[in-house]
Formats: C-alpha cells, sequence, structure tokens
C-alpha cells in the first residue's frame, strides 16, 4: 500500500545516512607478505539508534548496516518493560535491515547482529536502546464493519469506520499506520471527522466481490503527546454484488439495479414536504441498517402535541440519522407512484418492503433524487455526498492505492 511503500524510501535513505557516517571505508583488502594471499578485513557493522541511547520515539527505525560484508542475522528483542521483538526487511544484497513497526513505549530493547566478510570471518555486534515513556494509551472503540453490526459482506458504498477511546492530536503518526489490503487494486483515502473518527472510502464504489483486510498497526504509534497506541487490531469483511438503488420524489419510483440490471421497480411515496423536516433528504445514502420492527415517533414533538405520532412500522431499512427510512407503509399504498404523503419517509408496500429488506446489504447506496433538502455529509453515513477533493481535504496522507490482500 502507499503508507508502507513511502515508510521504505524513507527508510533506505536512513541507511545509506547509517552508511556515509559510520563506516570510513568500504571492503578492506590486504596481501600477506609471505604467501601473497589475500586478507580480508572483518565486516564493519553500524547500528542505530546508537548503544544506550535512551528516549528514543516510538517510530523510529532501527537501522543496520553492514561495510565489507553482509548481514547473516538480525533480531531486536525487548528485554524490559513489555516483551516480544521486532521484525524487519533485509535487502536484496543483504547488507542493510530496516526495522517494520513500532516499539513499544518506556522499553528497553536489544540490538544483536551477526556479519560475515567474504573470507568467512564473523562480526557479532550487540547494542542497546530505551524508548520514551508513555502517559497514556489510545485503542480503538469501534471498528465497522464488523460481524455483529454490519454484517461481513457489505454492500459497494461501504465506508471503513474508526472510533478511538481518546482524542488523537498526532492524526499523520496514526494515519500512517492504517492498512487496506483487497483483491482488487482501489484508490481511496482516510478522512478525519474529528479527533477521535477516521473514515475510509474508495473514489469510486468499491469493485463488486472484492476482499478487503483492514489493518491498525498502532502498537506503539504516537497519537499525541505522552498518548501512544495500546495494541494491533485487524479485520477482514467481503463486498458483496453491486446493488444500486436510486428513486425520485417527482416520478414516485424506486428502481433497483444488480450488477447493471434491473431486478425490481417499486413504486413510492416520499416525504409531503411543507415542513423542511418532512422533506426526504436528496443525496447518495448507504443502508445503515436492516430492522425487522421499528417503532417511529414524530422528531421534535412530543405528546398531545399537534402533529404527534408514534407508530410501529415493519421492514424498514436506515438511509440516515434524521430518522429516514424505507418500510412498509400499507396505508399510502393507494398515494405510491403518485404522490408524497409521509412524514420523510421512503414509503413502499409490505410485498416490497419485504423483498427490499430480504434483498440489501447494510452499505449498499440508494440514492434519491428531486427534493429540495439536500443529506449531509454527517446524516448517517452521507461519505459519498462529498466530492473527492471535498474528501481529501480532511485526510492527513493524502490519496493511496491499495495492496493485495
Amino acid at each position: 500500500m502507499g503508507h508502507a511503500i513511502r515508510g521504505s524510501i524513507q527508510g533506505a535513505g536512513l541507511l545509506v545516512l547509517v552508511l556515509a557516517t559510520s563506516c570510513s571505508s568500504t571492503t578492506a583488502v590486504k596481501n600477506d607478505d609471505a604467501g601473497g594471499v589475500p586478507q580480508h578485513a572483518n565486516a564493519a557493522v553500524a547500528v542505530t539508534p546508537l548503544d544506550r541511547t535512551r528516549d528514543v520515539p516510538t517510530d523510529t527505525p532501527i537501522l543496520v548496516a553492514a561495510d565489507g560484508g553482509t548481514l547473516k542475522e538480525v533480531t531486536v528483542k525487548a528485554v524490559k518493560g513489555t516483551q516480544g521483538s521486532l521484525q524487519g526487511v533485509l535487502s536484496a544484497d543483504h547488507t542493510q535491515w530496516r526495522s517494520r513497526g513500532t516499539a513499544a513505549p518506556g522499553a528497553s530493547y536489544e540490538v544483536t547482529v551477526t556479519a560475515v566478510n567474504a573470507a568467512g570471518a564473523v562480526t557479532r555486534k550487540t547494542t542497546s536502546f530505551s524508548t520514551v515513556k508513555g502517559k497514556e494509551t489510545l485503542a480503538i472503540e469501534s471498528l465497522m464493519p464488523s460481524k455483529d453490526t454490519t454484517g461481513l459482506t457489505v454492500g459497494v458504498g461501504m465506508p471503513v469506520m474508526i472510533a478511538f477511546d481518546k482524542d488523537v492530536t498526532d492524526r499523520v503518526s496514526v494515519e500512517r499506520n492504517l492498512f487496506i489490503h483487497t483483491s482488487k487494486p482501489v484508490l481511496g483515502a482516510w478522512h478525519w471527522f474529528d479527533n477521535k473518527t477516521v473514515h475510509f472510502r474508495p473514489k469510486h464504489f468499491w469493485p463488486a466481490r472484492t476482499k478487503v483486510r483492514v489493518e491498525a498497526r498502532l502498537a506503539g504509534v504516537r497519537g499525541g503527546p505522552g498518548l501512544y497506541g495500546k495494541r494491533n487490531q485487524e479485520i477482514e469483511f467481503k463486498v458483496g454484488r453491486s446493488q444500486i438503488t436510486r428513486g425520485s420524489t417527482n416520478s414516485h419510483q424506486l428502481t433497483v439495479k444488480r450488477d447493471g440490471k434491473t431486478v425490481r421497480r417499486m413504486p413510492m411515496s416520499a416525504g409531503q414536504g411543507g415542513v423542511w423536516k418532512y422533506h426526504t433528504t436528496s443525496g447518495i445514502h448507504l443502508a445503515m441498517s436492516r430492522e425487522p420492527v421499528t417503532v417511529m415517533t414524530s422528531p421534535g414533538i412530543g405528546p398531545g402535541s399537534a402533529g404527534y405520532y408514534q407508530m410501529t412500522v415493519y421492514n424498514t431499512v436506515r438511509i440516515s440519522n434524521s430518522g429516514e427510512y424505507i418500510h412498509s407503509a400499507p396505508w399510502s399504498v393507494g398515494s405510491q407512484g403518485y404522490s408524497n404523503v409521509s412524514h420523510g419517509c421512503v414509503n413502499v408496500s409490505p410485498d416490497n418492503a419485504k423483498w427490499f429488506i430480504d434483498n440489501t446489504l447494510i452499505g449498499d447506496p440508494i440514492i434519491i433524487t428531486g427534493s429540495p433538502r439536500p443529506l449531509e455529509p454527517t446524516n448517517g453515513w452521507g461519505h459519498w455526498q462529498e466530492n473527492w477533493k471535498e474528501w481529501l481535504k480532511w485526510s492527513s496522507v493524502k490519496h493511496f492505492t491499495t495492496e493485495d490482500v
């Protein structure tokens, strides 16, 4: 993925710097006075951070370089304050090594290196360093899609949504450690809604039947002054078939297309208007939940007041946070296909409502047009209401193309 590639380029540059500053010469070869046999100098090994360095930032890469030989083994093991080790990547010529991921805060690490020169002579070097201490930990409070909330097969409009338990002020550090892997290349970007909430969406709807893995490699990642990620977390899900529903408050019709082919047409009745809240919102909605039974109450009006209502409706699909659903409405069947009589929901017949809830995935796009009231980007999952340029304004590292699963 784009994040990983950027990190590798920076790491390569740092390795060159280590060689230039820590090694004064290349491979040394001298002739034996007696027999004229070449004698190879032992390989020189350079390690950063330098031995016994303290308060090393957790995202500092551990860099190892060999001059006059090759690296045979590099281990970075925590010896105090935590457990585990840091993995790394060896260069193609086996002369450079760079750690992957981040170290734990308030921990001590030991770096052990084994190198060998052309004659087989072995060089061993051991260094140590300690990381800066953390005052607080940062954890993921919720990650969607999820098995319990959305199911693990979702619609083509489904965003990846992460909520943290504390405010993130170092957004760049956190965002660079959020990885998306897909079975098909996808151009996308993260978007911060506030300091605790970051979501990912592609530039265009997900390709149908794409496998996705989300990796939040946050253990030790700096989220702000004294704030470090508690642990890594990941989830896998699948994008299902492409199903897009389009409806018009003017034509009073819903049309459902699956993989480009029309599979259902449904007469509808939208919001009656008059009062702003009684207009159905226009825009790109997403199916947010499927509810067999929903109790609906008039917004902003209490019992005993004019216009108050409370009613039980069946087979509902939520499309916003402002109380909009596509649902069964047997009382308005006579108006469906002809006029708008609802308080803002999309009314369909009982048979059509049953079919729709049974055939909808969470994250399926539902596009409504014709109403003067636009869907706000923050009203539910109105992510697609922002064009790509607007979406990128709230990304710390901008767009990237996903890597293979």
